[in-house]
């Protein structure tokens, strides 16, 4: 919930709490001008949102590695 707040109100500083600092330079680019703003904060939610995909994936490829590891001993 808060890095989608970040992400609406400051877009840059999403990306580089991310570990994307090109991103974020890019997105602070945008966010200079009132009207890069909007697709700077869509950049950032839709950024947020595919990292949490992400990390979810990696959870349940990791603990299907693990329920077959545990029938192979």
């Amino acid at each position: 919930m808060m890095r989608l707040l970040i992400a609406l109100l400051l877009p840059c500083l999403t990306f580089f709490l991310l570990g994307r600092p090109l991103a974020g330079a890019a997105a602070l680019i945008l966010q200079c001008t009132v009207i890069g703003w909007v697709p700077g904060a869509l950049w950032a939610l839709h950024t947020v949102n595919q990292h949490k995909t992400e990390q979810e994936l990696e959870g349940a490829v990791s603990r299907s590695y693990m329920r077959r590891r545990s029938r192979v001993i």
